[in-house]
């Protein structure tokens, strides 16, 4: 396919050896490559954390914003040029717990974006503490008697929101996630890719030989129509189901239902302003 044109060369990265993201990175940048994208026509927004580095090393448009803050301003870039393939991609604990609001409200909009959390079950940028998809039992500096609460199912409320597009990967196999980001990229409308990843550093417990012996994939007979089947899937006890488990079309995509583009399908920054309709608003207020 030639050189990958979202490939920076050799850059620095700011990972510990034998983290998930590395893989992660090169799977989202294949993908985009693969797809036939060009830099210029693609957007990734983050916001803090380990995760919210990998905008920094793909060659396109980025946005690193707060922590937690990463879907609001992807919802808005997607609005302002709805013809960006827009990404938002960052870690578990700026997702599903700074970001937690913001995941819920953003299913609720069906903006069309593509949202990769790389989920490891723990925070690390701030050195291990349990983040909200770590499991009972487990120890921390922090949560020196260990994790009691319950864990945060993304797939789980995803889907209890009316989520067009609900999928889970596992980083370590490149070749079934790519698969399933393209596929988010491709669905029109709001799209979750939880990828279980290792972190060597601070989570000893969930590691690759963890994630094969608790994870499976989805075979040809699982509906990816049937809700009611995912929402039990996403639920079960036991094994974490890898594949995409639910997809639906003919839900309205957030910037669809904008008034701004009823009628007019040009991105807000190719109009001109009408400054009669201005002029006369302005004065209505003065």
């Amino acid at each position: 396919m030639g050189r990958n044109r979202f490939d920076m060369g050799g850059i620095d990265i700011a990972w510990c050896p034998g983290c998930g993201n590395f893989n992660i990175l090169e799977t989202v940048k294949e993908t985009l490559h693969a797809m036939g994208l060009a830099p210029e026509e693609v957007v990734l927004v983050s916001g803090i954390g380990q995760a919210a580095k990998t905008p920094h090393y793909l060659k396109t448009h980025f946005f690193n914003g707060l922590h937690g803050r990463a879907l609001p301003v992807a919802t808005a870039i997607k609005a302002s040029n709805p013809a960006l393939t827009v990404i938002a991609e960052s870690g578990d604990g700026d997702m599903y717990g700074e970001g937690g609001n913001h995941f819920i409200h953003a299913i609720r909009r069906n903006p069309d974006i593509t949202n990769i959390i790389h989920n490891n079950m723990v925070y690390g940028l701030t050195k291990g503490q349990a983040s909200p998809t770590s499991r009972p039992g487990f120890v921390t500096p922090v949560q020196v008697h260990g994790v009691f609460e319950e864990p945060f199912n993304p797939l789980a409320v995803a889907l209890a929101m009316n989520g067009t597009f609900v999928a889970r990967a596992y980083s370590e196999d490149r070749e079934q996630t790519a698969s399933v980001i393209r596929r988010a990229i491709e669905h029109r409308g709001y799209a979750l890719v939880d990828v279980l990843q290792p972190c060597v550093s601070f989570n000893r417990v969930n590691t690759r030989k963890w994630y094969r012996e608790n994870s499976y994939y989805l075979d040809g007979s699982h509906d990816t129509g049937d809700r009611v089947e995912a929402f039990r899937v996403a639920t079960a006890p036991g094994p974490f189901p890898l594949g995409v488990l639910y997809e639906s079309g003919g839900r309205k995509t957030f910037e669809e239902n904008l008034p701004a583009y009823a009628g007019d399908a040009r991105p807000l920054y190719q109009r001109e302003p009408d400054r009669q309709r201005l002029a006369a608003l302005i004065a209505t207020r003065t």
